[in-house]
């Protein structure tokens, strides 16, 4: 069964605390976005491992291994964008839709232990990547197609937020 595809605009949590995971984006900088990703990477790989792994636990919900997934693919992107903006002057991100994304590359029926590998290497990636970011850097620009802009210092701290939100989704959801 699909499900339903998520469209809130999560870019609230730039500068305010979720109320479901705790991440507070108010007090989040750059600096601490690959210590962040570098924490959170490190629970993938259990949560990857259970044996229900590819088990929904309702019908609007992803299995861990569909998160796991997404999250794969969410570091992947955020370095792409990150590279595009030190790159290009305020570039115009492509179209991402990650629903769309999770029923074409079918995230529930790919080997577990591959997207924890790629998991992991997609993290580390990205962590060097923002780590890398200069100072004079930070205040690059870049739009998502929707229009919502971030510079390089919002979108790490809006990237941090996903795949913490994510374990957290796995974590609570049984």
């Amino acid at each position: 069964m699909a499900i339903e595809p998520d469209t809130k605009n999560w870019t609230w949590v730039i500068e305010s605390a979720c109320p479901d995971c705790g991440f507070d984006g108010g007090t989040t900088t750059i600096r601490d976005v690959p210590e962040l990703i570098d924490a959170n990477t490190a629970g993938w790989p259990e949560r990857l491992r259970r044996d229900d792994v590819r088990q929904r636990p309702d019908d609007a919900t992803w299995s861990p291994l569909e998160y796991g997934a997404h999250v794969r693919d969410v570091h992947r992107k955020m370095t792409e964008r990150l590279e595009l903006m030190l790159a290009e002057d305020d570039p115009l991100f492509p179209n991402w839709d990650q629903d769309a994304t999770a029923v074409a590359e079918r995230y529930g029926e790919q080997d577990p232990a591959a997207v924890t590998e790629e998991l992991t290497a997609a993290a580390r990636r990205a962590a060097r990547a923002f780590a890398a970011v200069r100072d004079d850097q930070l205040d690059r620009t870049g739009r998502r197609s929707d229009g919502s802009g971030f510079t390089v210092a919002t979108l790490a701290v809006y990237y941090a937020h996903d795949p913490v939100h994510h374990l957290w989704d796995v974590r609570h959801a049984r």
